[in-house]
């Protein structure tokens, strides 16, 4: 690692002010920044540990929203009453993330922000239709604020304080897992609303998590596995690596939606 300085703020308003040093570079669970920085990949000259900020943390629901603070760590999603209770999958999405030692580090803030490719929490987030929030009181949609690979709609030095997920009637993840990684080869939260359904892919596409509208159509209309029959998702976009072709990705789509409806119900 190259030298920096370390901040360790109490409260969002000293997080803030921290962050507003030179190079500064946020540090919630740090499972992707701590590799980077091992790797040389990264130099920032003052890293701002958010660990010990208690208004960053917790779980609690208002009607029919349920809001976790940004750094909340997988395994206390995973483990929330509140969540299981509200949301089951998301708190079996985050059962599933990496190993309990990633679990026991990692946080939700920290994976939206970063929003890696291959990472679970922004097909939950775009599934659900959630609002994230920040240190400079916007509320961003989901729609709005994944932008693309490792790319967010947060300014520089502004940080995710909290995301807020509206509750489905009912909701499910599917994950193919990379078995080395435990990342998503391709991942599938199908969420069913009053007012239709919505179906977020994570994995398997060039520019990241994004929205299948055509089984989003087909589900609104009928919530059922025969509203799927004959679709499939092109494979024009889609990643291609050995684990997998654009074709299987593609194909995976597919399967793994059709397995979520059918959890749903």
């Amino acid at each position: 690692m190259y030298d920096f300085q370390l901040a360790r703020p109490r409260s969002l308003p000293e997080a803030v002010e921290a962050m507003q040093a030179e190079e500064a570079q946020p540090l919630s669970g740090g499972q992707t920044l701590i590799p980077t920085l091992k790797a040389r990949l990264g130099a920032p000259g003052t890293l701002v540990d958010l660990t010990g900020i208690a208004e960053l943390k917790g779980i609690s629901r208002s009607g029919d929203v349920l809001r976790i603070g940004g750094a909340t760590r997988h395994a206390d999603v995973a483990g929330s009453a509140e969540v299981q209770g509200a949301i089951p999958a998301l708190a079996a999405l985050a059962g599933k993330i990496g190993d309990p030692a990633v679990r026991n580090r990692g946080t939700i803030g920290g994976s939206l922000a970063n929003n890696d490719p291959a990472a679970c929490y922004p097909s939950a987030a775009l599934g659900l239709g959630a609002t994230l929030h920040t240190s400079a009181g916007r509320a961003i949609a989901a729609d709005d604020f994944f932008l693309g690979l490792f790319e967010t709609a947060l300014e520089e030095r502004e940080l995710l304080t909290a995301a807020a997920f509206p509750v489905p009637l009912a909701a499910d993840y599917q994950k193919f897992e990379q078995p080395a990684s435990r990342f998503a080869l391709v991942g599938v939260f199908v969420a069913r609303f009053a007012d239709g359904a919505r179906v977020a892919v994570t994995g398997a596409s060039e520019g990241g998590v994004f929205r299948w509208a055509e089984a989003e159509q087909a589900l609104s209309a009928d919530f059922s596995l025969s509203a799927l029959d004959g679709m499939s998702h092109p494979a024009e976009g889609m990643i291609g690596d050995l684990h997998g072709s654009p074709r299987y990705r593609a194909h995976l789509v597919g399967v793994l939606t059709r397995r979520a409806v059918a959890a749903c119900g």
